[in-house]
């Protein structure tokens, strides 16, 4: 069982960021994008480099690469929820092709700037598809008509991936049963649906064997601080919640003093201590 869980960043920016493994990276993208895009093969732009890491200018793990016809990719796993993640999308589209023209390109010569989001939570609501492809299209006619075809962003959303092994047919169904249910892949025991596909048996054998004692070192810690942020998270929105209850309760137990009614029969109404309603009527009074 793969005991590295490819959807924590770190992780997942030395299994597809690295120069040994570009070729599990263009599979990745090739299951993503159109038939008519497929790519042969990438220069990283952003290597996955230890030092780097440890001198913290590896802050974003995001993977930068750019294909043989000159188009330009950027790939990132995020694993935390982000509901402003769509900015943050396009904002990293845009700074991809600021960068190629700080190559002292012209306008031109801009090429066309793909970006990949893979998510491990639900992003676009009320869609169950788990992927999803924008581009600029003119709304007039609702087609592509390619004159703006430099822009194209794709999000695969991981949660809405639920297809057991025997449902899988897709190189993006492999891909997505690898970052899912990797915890439960056996490199000795691969399903046979997954077994056709030689870059996915090379990322089950690879996974749990990548890291050296520091690299693990660094990847829990990672581990750690995402699990402190989803706690954070969830603290936040209890918190919420009952903030918002109290407020609501305030608010009823203020309307019912309005009316006439007996302290006794809001406390048992709203649940709010006696002293509260109290509190309440004294402004009330004022």
């Amino acid at each position: 069982m793969c005991k590295i869980n490819p959807r924590v960043d770190f992780a997942f920016k030395k299994l597809f960021g690295s120069e040994e493994n570009k070729d599990l990276l263009i599979s990745l993208i090739n299951a993503i994008i159109s038939a008519q895009e497929q790519v042969v093969e990438v220069e990283l732009k952003n290597p996955y480099n230890l030092a780097d890491y440890r001198a913290g200018k590896m802050s974003i793990l995001d993977i930068k690469a750019k294909s043989e016809n000159g188009r330009w990719f950027n790939v990132e796993m995020q694993i935390s929820e982000d509901y402003n993640f769509d900015k943050r999308a396009i904002y990293y589209w845009a700074k991809l092709v600021t960068e190629q023209l700080s190559e002292g390109k012209m306008y031109k010569e801009l090429k066309k700037t793909i970006s990949i989001n893979i998510l491990d939570f639900n992003f676009i609501p009320d869609q169950t598809e788990v992927h999803s492809c924008y581009k600029i299209i003119n709304t007039a006619t609702g087609k592509d008509d390619k004159l703006h075809d430099i822009f194209e962003l794709h999000y695969v959303e991981l949660r809405k991936f639920t297809k057991q092994h025997e449902q899988v047919t897709s190189a993006l169904d492999r891909w997505s049963t690898f970052l899912t249910k990797a915890d439960k892949l056996d490199k000795d025991h691969v399903p046979k649906e997954l077994a056709s596909d030689k870059n996915i048996v090379k990322a089950i054998a690879a996974v749990d064997r990548m890291f050296d004692e520091e690299e693990r070192l660094v990847y829990e810690t990672r581990m750690q601080s995402l699990a402190d942020v989803e706690s954070k998270i969830a603290s936040a929105e209890e918190k919420g919640i009952e903030q918002g209850i109290d407020k609501a309760s305030k608010a009823i137990a203020l309307n019912m003093l309005n009316k006439g009614i007996d302290r006794a029969t809001i406390v048992e109404v709203t649940g709010l201590a006696e002293s509260i309603i109290q509190k309440l009527l004294s402004h009330k009074e004022e």
